[in-house]
C-alpha cells in the first residue's frame, strides 16, 4: 500500500502527504508502534548498518501523532546538522521543531486551541520537552474516551486505582508538580505525573 495512504490513517489527512516526502528525504526507517506507556515516539540516529528510525505509537489521536512526529522528525534534522554536539531538547531542536511544525500551521492542520498550545510551548524555555502538560491536555481533549481509564489529577484524594501490570495504589497529597501515591501491598511512596493514566478502582 501507498505509505501516504497508511500515514492518513493516523495523521490529519492533510499532513500526510508532506510526512511521506519527508520519510524518503532523510531516508528514514519510520515505524508506527505498539504504545508504550512512557512515551509518545522516539527517534534513533544512524548506528552500524542501521539509518535514521522513528517510531510513533499507534494508538495516538491524529493531532498528538503529528505533533509527535514532527517532534522527532526535529530530532533526526537536528542530529544531521549537530551531530551528539546538540542537548535533546535545547534551542537547536526548539528551532528546527519550530520550523518544521510552519507548513502545517500554514495549512491549518491543527484547531485553534492546539495551535496555540504548540506556539506557547515553543515560546517557552522552560518546557524543555514534550512533557510540557498544557499542550499535554489540549491534545488529550481530542482522545476518544476510553472506559474507566481517567488520569491521576482526577481522582480525588485517597482514592485507589490500578496500573496495567495489576499493582494498586492509593493516591495522596500532590507534592509540587507530582502526586504522592502508596502501592498498597508494598506501602512504597511513588511519585505520579497529574496525566497518567490509571484505572479508577470503585468504592
Amino acid at each position: 500500500m501507498d505509505k501516504v495512504k497508511v500515514l492518513e490513517k493516523y495523521l490529519p489527512p492533510d499532513a500526510a502527504p508532506l510526512i511521506g516526502r519527508w520519510i524518503d528525504y532523510f531516508k528514514c526507517e519510520f515505524k508506527i508502534s505498539r504504545n508504550r506507556g512512557t512515551k509518545f515516539g522516539d527517534y534513533r540516529p544512524p548506528h552500524g548498518d542501521k539509518g535514521h528510525r522513528i517510531s510513533v505509537n499507534f494508538d495516538l489521536n491524529p493531532y498528538a501523532f503529528l505533533v509527535t512526529t514532527v517532534h522527532e522528525f526535529a530530532h533526526l534534522h537536528t542530529w544531521n546538522e549537530h551531530k551528539h554536539k546538540a542537548k535533546p531538547h535545547g534551542t537547536e531542536w526548539k528551532l528546527n521543531f519550530k520550523r518544521m511544525m510552519q507548513p502545517f500551521f500554514e495549512k491549518e492542520v491543527f484547531p485553534a486551541d492546539i495551535k496555540r498550545a504548540i506556539v506557547s510551548y515553543l515560546n517557552n524555555p522552560a518546557a524543555s520537552s514534550c512533557s510540557d502538560l498544557n499542550l499535554y491536555r489540549t491534545l488529550r481533549k481530542y482522545d476518544v474516551p476510553k472506559e474507566s481509564v481517567i488520569t491521576v489529577e482526577k481522582l480525588p484524594i485517597k482514592a485507589m486505582f490500578k496500573l496495567k501490570d495489576g499493582r494498586i495504589f492509593r493516591k495522596e497529597e500532590k507534592l509540587r508538580k507530582r502526586y504522592k501515591c502508596v502501592e498498597v501491598s508494598s506501602q512504597r511512596v511513588y511519585l505520579f505525573s497529574p496525566v497518567a493514566e490509571v484505572e479508577l478502582i470503585p468504592d
